[in-house]
């Protein structure tokens, strides 16, 4: 800790900084409950905001626990709730206050009456603040202790190198004290990036976080964690202070819980995500698997799997104590600059093209040449991988096949709660937020969803079943251990091909997809005795249907 302490503030400053934050450390120490949790095929995360679901007269905190207790806790053990603090913008990403709850949501007894029943994820963000927020209040009323917690950078900077992940100018002009100031707002004007070369403010993101153990997170998503460190001059992502910090906060939380694990969030290239694993022990413990949901998507619009595979099979961790976190939607949407550099721009085009077509919208980056790109899809995932005109039988084969895939990759699977209950895009949020991110951010009234759910042969009934049908076997086949081996099998260009392998048993399960609209012969060359699929308790001999999947075992399993 002393060493990456004085890397990043100077050896003169080190010593003062590390004795503060023992300080902190032994402050929290009697406040944090111990535990040694270790992931198994058993944790399965599911994504939702803190108001997903709503009844009249109740906070919706409660309501949602209400939700997973009785539909839920079967077979999801964690949850991770995107920010449920008070905000200004963005659904909660434009944090106010870290240390307080919405009150909209419900308040701190109802996430730990929550955590009574499962483990939970909380989101660190970490690189910005609201400009609603009392820090960057007290910053433009001078007061003189917040002074440098945030970038006030002169106009006339040359910042070209730095890379953008949206369209609008990266410094915001704010008035303080009746003198201009340009501030560094990498996602929005109400989205003020916070200065980690200041010591004073990493000792209070340092309690924050700590803070956020005592309340019950067993996990930290560390939001746009790659922007967070700022150096005219360079491109400012993935800086190796950057990295540094990130090793940091690992430090600092396992040294009051042992069990806790950071999850970096960087939708980015595959290379450069990945770099965020570290050396195997030192970083990152899971690694959200950006490139996953728009190589699974092209996969299955195109009927070839050929991309996806050869993506797959060069899947490579640096120990067997990190793994992937894998999803295929979000609150966000569809990232698709993780899939620069392994689908060509006309792919990459015709996924933004289909988004658009069925019914969901594109959001672009600026270049450093000045060009603009597509960088997100905002479309629900079950949305853009299928269309209305197609039967509710086939989008419901077409959406839980790729639902298989995530399940079934090496790592752990987080669920987002409208792909768990099979929603479709939400203009009517979008309408009437005016924001296109809106689309699959729609709140729903427990009771109209547990109607919907339960109304047979629906597209949310039918969903929902067989997601929980998988999830059910997930959770008791040991060879879904998320740190045991895997081949991900060449088998051919219409199926996807994984081949799990317990850590510490002989348990085998081959899992077979058919991204294709064509049945596929089964060839014995690669099935050899994996026949039995322990999602129909059948044997399988002959061939699969389109978008089927099989989980096979061996016969005599």
């Amino acid at each position: 800790m002393i060493e990456k302490l004085r890397e990043i503030f100077g050896a003169t400053k080190a010593d003062n900084i590390h004795k503060k934050v023992k300080e902190l450390l032994t402050v929290y120490k009697d406040k944090i409950k111990k535990s040694d949790h270790t992931l198994t095929q058993k944790d399965i995360l599911l994504i939702t905001y803190g108001d997903q679901v709503q009844k009249d007269g109740q906070s919706h905190l409660k309501t949602f626990h209400e939700f997973y207790k009785e539909r839920l806790s079967g077979f999801i053990n964690s949850v991770h709730f995107l920010p449920f603090f008070p905000y200004s913008s963005d659904d909660g990403f434009s944090v106010i206050d870290f240390k307080k709850i919405d009150p909209n949501l419900g308040d701190w007894n109802d996430v730990n009456q929550i955590h009574n029943d499962c483990r939970l994820m909380f989101d660190a963000v970490v690189n910005h603040i609201s400009s609603q927020s009392d820090w960057f209040k007290d910053y433009l009323d001078g007061k003189p202790e917040v002074v440098n917690y945030f970038h006030n950078i002169p106009a006339d900077t040359d910042l070209t190198q730095v890379v953008r992940p949206r369209t609008h100018p990266l410094l915001t002009p704010f008035d303080r004290n009746g003198e201009q100031v340009n501030i560094w707002t990498t996602f929005s004007e109400d989205q003020i990036d916070l200065n980690f070369s200041d010591s004073e403010l990493f000792l209070k993101m340092v309690d924050i976080l700590l803070f956020y153990l005592s309340q019950g997170a067993s996990l930290l998503r560390l939001d746009a964690i790659a922007f967070l460190w700022k150096e005219i001059g360079t491109d400012c992502l993935h800086h190796e202070k950057t990295h540094l910090y990130v090793k940091l906060f690992k430090d600092i939380l396992t040294e009051v819980k042992m069990d806790t694990l950071i999850i970096t969030e960087t939708n980015v290239p595959h290379t450069e995500n990945i770099s965020y694993f570290g050396n195997g022990s030192d970083e990152a413990d899971l690694v959200y698997n950006f490139s996953l949901p728009p190589l699974l998507a092209h996969a299955i619009l195109k009927g070839n799997t050929s991309i996806l595979t050869n993506w797959a099979q060069s899947l490579n961790l640096p120990s067997k104590e990190v793994c992937f976190f894998n999803f295929t939607a979000s609150h966000d949407g569809v990232g698709v600059r993780p899939a620069t550099g392994i689908l060509p721009d006309e792919d990459i085009t015709f996924l933004a093209d289909t988004a658009i077509k069925n019914g969901g919208a594109v959001s672009y980056k600026t270049n450093n040449d000045g060009s603009k790109s597509p960088y997100e899809l905002n479309c629900n995932y079950l949305e853009l991988i299928t269309n209305s005109s197609e039967s509710i039988e086939l989008r419901k084969n077409k959406f839980i096949c790729s639902q298989s895939v995530l399940i079934t990759m090496p790592g752990v699977p987080g669920i987002y709660f409208h792909s768990l209950v099979g929603s479709l895009n939400s203009h009517s949020e979008v309408k009437k937020t005016g924001r296109a991110r809106s689309i699959n951010r729609e709140k729903l009234l427990i009771s109209e969803l547990n109607n919907e759910i339960n109304e047979s042969e629906s597209l949310r009934n039918l969903v929902f079943s067989e997601y929980q049908s998988m999830l059910e076997k997930r959770i008791i086949e040991p060879a879904f251990d998320p740190f045991g081996e895997f081949e991900i099998i060449n088998c051919n260009d219409k199926l996807f091909c994984i081949l799990r392998k317990a850590k510490e048993s002989k348990d085998y399960i081959l899992a077979i997809h058919n991204l294709s609209n064509e049945s596929i012969s089964l060839d014995k060359s690669y099935l050899n005795d994996f026949q039995f699929d322990i999602l129909s308790n059948e044997i399988v001999t002959t061939s699969i249907a389109p978008y089927a999947f099989y989980w096979l075992k061996q016969k005599s399993s």
